[in-house]
């Protein structure tokens, strides 16, 4: 969703260069984060009890390699004052350059989630246990990037139903936690600055 919603917005005048740097931003750096937390540390658990996953597993891995590659190419797009002749947005080079970096993205998370849920979902299933899994979502959530964290809320609030939001921010640390409501607000604001609503 979330990257979709770059590539739309990079292609809307109206958006400015910071919002568009602020939601590449957070995207780079999260989609970095989670396969990172794969890799490293849910990965090893599964193959502590299926050690015949290992190939499906390492062909996941090259793929997370492989979408660092676009999030490199992303993260390089200038977004705010080196080439906009206001010094805020980007000029139209630097957007197509935008886009198209995003719809690599968009695309490399597609497809790796159609290649990872099938494995991912049953061995889940078959070999974590909820201890475990809770353990992992907590380390997850511990050591999320705090870059533009607002966006990840209101993006789970718009696809996450309540009880799924709150299952996630229960275990978010009391201080985050008091700033939910204005985070929601944050959200909402930016979600419609990128999509052009009130532009």
């Amino acid at each position: 969703m979330a990257t979709g919603l770059l590539v739309d917005a990079a292609g809307r005048p109206s958006v400015p260069g910071q919002a568009l740097a602020q939601l590449r931003d957070f995207l780079v750096v999260n989609l970095r984060h989670h396969h990172e937390t794969e890799d490293e540390w849910l990965w090893p658990l599964i193959l502590t009890a299926a050690p015949e996953a290992k190939r499906a597993l390492d062909d996941l891995s090259e793929e997370h390699e492989r979408l660092d590659i676009a999030l490199d190419r992303l993260a390089d797009i200038g977004l705010t004052g080196a080439k906009g002749h206001d010094g805020e947005n980007p000029d139209e080079d630097d957007r197509h350059a935008l886009r198209e970096a995003a719809v690599a993205v968009r695309d490399s998370v597609r497809d790796h989630l159609d290649h990872e849920e099938p494995v991912l979902f049953p061995a889940l299933r078959a070999h974590i246990t909820p201890a475990q899994w809770a353990e992992f979502a907590q380390r997850v959530i511990a050591t999320t990037p705090p870059v533009a964290g607002h966006l990840m809320i209101g993006l789970l609030d718009e696809v996450g139903t309540p009880a799924e939001v709150e299952s996630i921010c229960v275990n978010m640390p009391p201080p985050v936690k008091s700033l939910l409501p204005a985070l929601r607000d944050q959200a909402a604001a930016d979600l419609r600055v990128l999509r052009g609503i009130g532009s």
